[in-house]
């Protein structure tokens, strides 16, 4: 998610749409429809092929003879069902005011000149400094960001800064420094976000190489943590297309890492770290030249999950090599077991665009269908070509979060809400987070589930096989990315000889991964069985480090200490966490990412500063 990306995709929202009105009913009958087996062993119809008659006849099998028992009910439910007036009278003004309110702050930096703007970056770069060097080792804690803990846009549960911390304030590094169109890269602060450096670049026919779908999500973030878009297959993670970090360390020198020079090792460290080496103050990250529109292609592709993943691979890996029929765009939807749509975008001037017969689409507008389910209706009409305007493509999943939206708000999808107050959304997941109580947010880490798998191409396939067993959640989102062989081992690899295999995707210096998003109510929630999402999730992550495979760590995982080792290499990440003094002073990548709160006790034990890494024994 990206996504759900990174680096942090949408949070856990519950199926509001199980209600008591006939209304409910029908609209319940329609979201479980694509999660329940086909009738007889036949093939599934489309969804939108079947009227509400023939949903609730076709459907009643299997409510009837469930999976798994009924699960009964308690309270937290009730505040889930109806969690939806909260976000419709509180949540979205307070959502569509920050924004307008972020938007202005935007605005007025813009109009700032770059020396002014480079010259307020060195004063607050000073600040970070000087608090940096106020801390006491002895009787402060471990330092973390000032920002609330249900800012982050991320699923797992931010407690860390519930025990004691030592804050340093970054909430002024959120300007765009430079544009630099000679060297084509952009110079930004961590808290640029997406929406903030399109609207900046693509008036000049510039673009970041990857940029993540959802407005919100900060540079930072996916540096530090997870970042993909539908380019990622040729230029890689977000990460990947970095140029230089400014970075200020545990002691307050501040330092600028590139691959090539005398911080190369802590260029490579930093991605995936979560902000555990040091303090990212700024970032120069590659530009591309884009033009005004993307030619999209939709494709219906249909079959077994086998199936559905090659047709899915041959859409942007040709068997045949030809690089030029590589999209420079690819994105994947699986609506059902049996159906998807892939598809593919290639850029197009405003004067290809506007040619006789063609359509353009702009998908930003208020009042649009949401993207997912207008991309599914090529399973309807079959392939079909439209043009939309480039920047509303790159954030196409923004206003609907995916489809999270439809059980945050189960109506925000209809016509008449889009009509009338689809220009407040998307609600802030920041405030959605803050919004939920622990027990709420029990409930979702239990029966929701928000996850992505970076999965090597080769075994997509599997993987899809493995979630439909475990899971069963669609849609489910596919993206492909390069992870390439770099000089270093870094925490995320591609496999140990892959160049050797040459299998589809593959080249010499880079082994093709795909992010398999899973975002939604499993279908035995749904369908109201007993379900326990965190023996899912555990069984999930075993596949994953079973397969050379890699679980993000924005989402909610059951990884113990040993077993994340197992996932991740963390060879360079410890070697570079003594070096520039991290040891003692920010927590480790691990105890950040772990399920649940911190006590007291763990933060003490990681002020020890024990340097031996919790690698997993070799068996």
């Amino acid at each position: 998610m990206g996504r759900l990306g990174s680096t942090f995709p949408p949070p856990h929202f519950p199926p509001a749409t199980r209600g008591i009105a006939h209304r409910h009913r029908l609209l319940l009958s329609l979201i479980l429809f694509p999660f329940l087996p086909p009738v007889d062993g036949g093939q599934r119809t489309p969804l939108h092929h079947i009227c509400p008659s023939e949903v609730q006849v076709s459907t009643m099998p299997d409510l009837r003879t469930p999976l798994r028992p009924k699960r009964k009910k308690d309270f937290v439910d009730f505040l889930v069902k109806f969690r939806w007036i909260i976000v419709i009278f509180v949540v979205l003004p307070v959502s569509f005011t920050i924004y307008f309110l972020i938007y202005l702050g935007d605005v007025k930096s813009s109009m700032k000149s770059e020396k002014q703007r480079q010259k307020e970056h060195e004063e607050n770069v000073k600040k970070v400094v000087d608090r940096l060097k106020q801390r006491n080792p002895k009787t402060d804690g471990l330092v973390c960001t000032a920002r609330k803990p249900y800012i982050a846009v991320g699923m797992r549960n931010v407690d860390y800064k519930r025990a004691r911390h030592f804050e340093v304030d970054l909430a002024a590094f959120r300007n765009i420094l430079e544009i630099d169109k000679e060297r084509m890269v952009a110079k930004v602060e961590p808290l640029v976000n997406m929406g903030q450096i399109t609207r900046a670049t693509v008036p000049l026919n510039l673009a970041l190489a990857v940029i993540a779908e959802l407005d919100d999500l900060t540079v930072g973030g996916l540096i530090n943590g997870y970042g993909i878009e539908g380019s990622s297959h040729i230029y890689g993670l977000f990460s990947d297309t970095v140029v230089a970090l400014e970075i200020v360390l545990a002691d307050g020198r501040v330092v600028r890492a590139t691959k090539d020079n005398e911080y190369s090792d802590l260029f490579y460290a930093v991605p995936w770290s979560q902000g555990t080496l040091g303090l990212l103050v700024s970032a120069e990250i590659k530009l591309i030249p884009i033009k005004e529109y993307m030619k999209l292609t939709y494709k219906p592709v249909r079959g077994n999950l086998m199936q559905l993943a090659q047709a899915y691979a041959d859409s942007f890996a040709p068997l045949d090599g030809d690089q030029s029929k590589v999209p420079e765009f690819v994105e994947g939807m699986i609506y059902t077991s049996t159906e998807g749509v892939v598809m593919t975008g290639m850029y197009a001037s405003k004067e290809e665009a506007k040619k006789k017969g063609n359509v353009i689409n702009s998908v930003g507008w208020w009042f649009k269908p949401w993207f997912y389910q207008h991309a599914q209706t090529a399973l309807k009409k079959g392939e079909f070509v439209e043009y939309i305007p480039t920047r509303e493509y790159y954030h196409r999943h923004t206003r609907s979060l995916y489809w999270e939206g439809k059980l945050i708000l189960p109506f925000a999808d209809q016509w008449w809400f889009r009509w009338s107050l689809g220009w407040l959304m998307p609600p802030k997941v920041s405030l959605l987070k803050a919004t939920q109580g622990e027990a709420v947010r029990n409930y979702y880490h239990d029966r929701h589930v928000i996850q992505d798998l970076l999965v090597p191409l080769y075994k997509v396939s599997e993987a899809l096989e493995f979630v439909h067993q475990e899971m069963e959640v669609y849609p489910i989102w596919l993206c492909p990315h390069r992870l390439f062989k770099l000089p270093v081992k870094t925490m995320v690899y591609p496999e140990l000889g892959f160049e050797h295999h040459h299998r589809q995707g593959d080249t010499s210096y880079a082994q093709m991964f795909t992010d398999i998003g899973v975002y939604y109510a499993p279908g035995p929630v749904l369908r109201g069985e007993e379900y326990n999402g965190a023996e899912a999730v555990h069984r999930l992550e075993q596949w994953l480090m079973e397969n050379n495979s890699f679980q993000p760590q924005y989402a909610v995982s059951e990884l113990s200490e040993k077993d994340f080792w197992r996932m991740f290499d963390g060879s360079l990440y410890e070697q570079c966490r003594r070096k520039y003094g991290a040891v003692g002073t920010f927590m480790s990548v691990y105890y950040k990412s772990k399920k649940g709160k911190k006590t007291e006790k763990e933060v003490k034990e990681a002020e020890a500063a024990i340097l031996e890494p919790a690698y997993a024994e070799e068996a």
